[in-house]
């Protein structure tokens, strides 16, 4: 059996992480020929995306407040089992609108394990430990944003989209076996609080009232809109304005993921030194500086596709040293609601993430600048979050 402290529980809970990173960075090179292939605008294509954040956000209403109540086991497989069939649906799309829900029925599978990997994170672990275990699980489960754009790419090339589904199903297929044999029920004591639509509503309420809570959820929401930004937006802008094909947007887009490997693996020093908070205020002025280079860059009318990649690597740091240090923060006050606090977290941070989405979607046709302006305006809005939100951190100075 899976115990903590071990490596092989960490690349478990980290795979469980990266089902979200995996059903949307390994199709992004096919998103035009997915529009071409069944005859769809740019638009409606991105909605393949947003629709999967509005179910990863609805699923995750659920996941936490029942795993809570019942344990974090039968709530993982249930998700994967959705998420198994979703993909089987997807693959088989005769048209846009039914990608577009399976999409949705596909989050809604996905968002179980993403939440109680956190959850679980939680439950074995305590303080600097769980942003330094959320810091390491970080830095693997970058592989798999790393290698689903080149391994999508790839498929794209000689198979089609569809074949990207079918991997997915394999994926799902081998960590529900996973969990099944090998993972223990990790929750200390489950709630005796009845399950209902009330009930998980007032437990928002109790944890939205804590404004260390809101302050942290607000900064992982600000740094993952502008990296669903970069992965909604990246691959029109890349592949249509400035014309690279299926692998090289695919090994360009290893940037970002190359910057987050970057910082998650710096936050796992860096946390024991300036502790967490001292660890997120790097990561927002990394945050802030990619963004705002970035912008700088494609408005100078700079050519080359590395104005969009090369900033967004800075961007990426940020993101691997803000999230981690950033959730565990969130949850750490909430040691008996870590479920609930961690699916209300994905809530907020998955719808405002869609809405970003859809918003820039409307705008990618003709220039490369919403994407950048995007970025640069989350990056900046996070590190002024951080700087006016000392009291309700309970924020100390730093050395």
């Amino acid at each position: 059996m899976l115990k903590p402290d071990t490596l092989a529980l960490t690349i478990v809970l980290a795979l469980l992480t990266a089902l979200g990173p995996l059903s949307t960075d390994m199709y992004l090179p096919s998103l035009p020929a997915i529009a071409a292939g069944l005859d769809a605008t740019t638009g409606q294509t991105q909605l393949t995306l947003s629709a999967f954040l509005l179910g990863f956000a609805a699923g995750q209403f659920f996941y936490g407040p029942i795993s809570d109540r019942i344990g974090r086991r039968p709530v993982l497989l249930f998700g994967f089992g959705l998420f198994t069939i979703a993909s089987l649906i997807c693959a088989l799309s005769p048209n846009i609108e039914t990608l577009i829900g399976a999409r949705f029925l596909q989050a809604l599978g996905a968002s179980g394990p993403i939440v109680l990997g956190r959850a679980i994170v939680r439950d074995f672990y305590e303080g600097p430990r769980a942003g330094r275990e959320l810091s390491r699980m970080g830095t693997i489960m970058g592989v798999v944003p790393a290698a689903a754009p080149i391994l999508g790419g790839v498929i794209e090339r000689f198979t089609g989209w569809r074949v990207t589904f079918g991997v997915m199903i394999l994926f799902g297929v081998a960590l529900a076996a996973t969990i099944h044999f090998r993972m223990p029920e990790s929750i200390r004591r489950k709630s005796d609080v009845p399950i209902s639509f009330t009930t998980i509503l007032r437990g928002f309420q109790v944890l939205l009232g804590h404004a260390g809570y809101r302050t942290y959820v607000g900064l992982s929401m600000l740094t993952y809109g502008g990296l669903f930004a970069f992965i909604s937006g990246s691959s029109f802008v890349l592949q249509k304005i400035y014309h690279l094909d299926e692998l090289s947007f695919a090994f360009s887009f290893t940037f970002v993921v190359a910057g987050f490997m970057t910082g998650t693996t710096l936050a796992q020093r860096f946390v024991g030194r300036y502790g967490l908070d001292g660890t997120i205020r790097i990561g927002v002025t990394c945050l802030a500086l990619g963004g705002i280079t970035m912008l700088s860059l494609v408005l100078a009318g700079v050519p080359s596709s590395l104005s969009i990649s090369a900033p967004m690597a800075i961007y990426g740091v940020g993101v691997g040293l803000t999230m981690p240090q950033s959730m565990a923060s969130a949850l750490m006050p909430f040691p008996d609601r870590a479920g609930a606090a961690s699916s209300l977290l994905g809530i907020c941070q998955m719808t405002f993430a869609a809405i970003v989405g859809i918003l820039l979607g409307r705008n990618l046709d003709a220039s490369a600048i919403p994407l950048p302006a995007t970025i640069a305006t989350t990056g900046v809005l996070a590190l002024v979050l951080f700087l006016t939100t000392g009291r309700a951190r309970g924020d100390q100075p730093l050395g």
